[in-house]
């Protein structure tokens, strides 16, 4: 009996002392904050956003003021054959009309009669008007009514991108949580199984155990090893794989300290970090994706129209008030000079199918857009009813390891008295462990189903 109690305060009572270390917690939610403001591919996706303002200020430019000076001159033989030159200062506006100042300025021996001119010069101020194609909607109109809309789809665009680039880092942050638990949970078994080894070696000095329960121990330390080893290999490419999303100002890119550990209570936390506990309120018409789609049939609506107004007639009006640079105050109605721009195609083959492609285009994202509310819909639904059948699985599965580690502990003390063997403790054990293991492993599999969630609701927060 004394021999067992030396065996018991060897092996089972042992506390096992940690080596300290200067270890530090990383919260998810920290990894999470350096993600969002120094990753890369955020920035890039924030880029999207700039780029679709130079696209408004690009469409806004066909609205600005036009100044033109046109000079010809030639001169032949000591003749000047002519001089010409024509200035204008244009003014385009929204429905298609157009204002013009012009200055004309002629002279020479040889000039075409209809380009002759009074010695000073005339004057005019005119205004074009469209009345058939481009009065309610022309190229420049639907430039402008295009950029904005792709101002809207550019920020939906920009967070689907900054979601995707959320869930690969998180992603990366639970095999970290995994494989590190792993590794603890191994260092923590080894060193049992090198207690429990010491203790059977002294027992079979004592002549209490037959010598192959060493072996039998051995082995055990041998399988633990080899555990930890593996699990030490995967350790190590998860912290390489989550430095790929670490970063700090600058886009200096930085490696994750061996000294820092995965947030422990992350199962508590979790939802809290990416605000997901409460989807009442979550309207599915108003997720990016919709929301993009949207914008893509508002677009295309627009080219839609403009196909639309091709099938008019072209039909320009336009009148010019002519005068002297020294009499142009003393208005003169009968001083002027119109013009009319007609043509029309006979058969419309052209416009008309450009106009029936537009159609189907938007039909086409109208089902795509149909479709996608649904599919969102019934996703959604999908990772909740998994998120809760996970948890449940994890309870179960804890519940189990309590049961395993009563058995273990049963086990113990029927081999404190002679009736167990080191087989029946390892066997135990390893089941134990196994199911260790398989929480951890249900544990990685609820993270990334609320990521996934999280990813399917596609809202950064950002």
């Amino acid at each position: 009996m004394k021999k067992n109690i030396i065996f018991l305060f060897l092996f089972f009572c042992s506390i096992i002392i940690a080596q300290e270390k200067n270890l530090k917690e990383f919260t998810y939610n920290e990894y999470l904050g350096y993600v969002k403001k120094f990753h890369p591919l955020v920035k890039q996706a924030n880029l999207k956003l700039n780029e679709a303002q130079a696209l408004l200020m690009q469409a806004r430019g066909a609205f600005d003021p036009k100044l033109e000076a046109e000079y010809n001159e030639k001169q032949f033989a000591d003749k000047n054959y002519y001089s010409i030159f024509n200035g204008s200062f244009k003014i385009p506006t929204w429905y298609g009309i157009e204002i013009k100042a012009a200055f004309d300025n002629n002279e020479g021996i040889y000039i075409n009669p209809q380009n002759t001119l009074p010695n000073a010069g005339l004057t005019s101020l005119g205004i074009t008007v469209p009345i058939g194609q481009g009065l309610f909607i022309n190229q420049r109109m639907a430039d402008i009514r295009n950029a904005k809309l792709q101002q809207q789809l550019s920020e939906f665009e920009r967070n689907l991108e900054a979601v995707e680039i959320l869930h690969q880092a998180s992603v990366a942050y639970f095999e970290w949580k995994k494989n590190f638990s792993e590794v603890v949970l191994y260092e923590d078994y080894l060193e049992n199984a090198k207690k429990r080894y010491n203790g059977v070696l002294k027992l079979i000095e004592q002549g209490d155990k037959p010598a192959i329960d060493s072996t039998e121990s051995g082995i055990t330390i041998k399988s633990r090893r080899l555990n930890l080893e593996n699990a030490k290999l995967k350790l190590q490419k998860s912290r390489l794989e989550l430095s790929n999303y670490l970063w700090l100002e600058n886009n200096i890119p930085v490696e994750l300290d061996e000294n820092l550990f995965p947030e422990e209570n992350l199962s508590q936390t979790i939802k809290n970090t990416l605000e997901l506990n409460n989807l009442m309120d979550f309207d599915i018409n108003n997720h990016p994706k919709i929301n993009a789609l949207n914008t893509k049939v508002d677009m295309l609506k627009i080219e839609q129209g403009l196909s639309a107004n091709m099938l008019l007639p072209k039909i320009d009006l336009s009148y010019n008030y002519i005068s002297e640079p020294s009499t142009f105050d003393d208005y003169r109605f009968e001083d002027y000079k119109v013009g009319v721009n007609f043509s029309f195609p006979i058969f419309l083959r052209k416009e008309r199918a450009k106009l029936k492609l537009s159609k189907l285009k938007v039909q086409d994202t109208e089902f795509s857009l149909a479709s996608e509310r649904v599919s969102l819909k019934n996703k959604i639904e999908s990772q909740q009813v998994e998120i809760a059948s996970l948890e449940k699985q994890i309870t179960i599965n804890e519940e189990l390891v309590e049961s395993y580690n009563v058995m273990l502990s049963g086990e113990e003390r029927l081999f404190t008295l002679g009736e167990s063997s080191i087989f029946l403790i390892n066997s135990r054990e390893n089941s134990l462990v196994s199911s260790k293991i398989n929480v951890l492993k249900l544990e990685n599999e609820f993270y990334n189903s609320i990521i996934g969630l999280y990813k399917t609701i596609a809202n950064p927060n950002l």
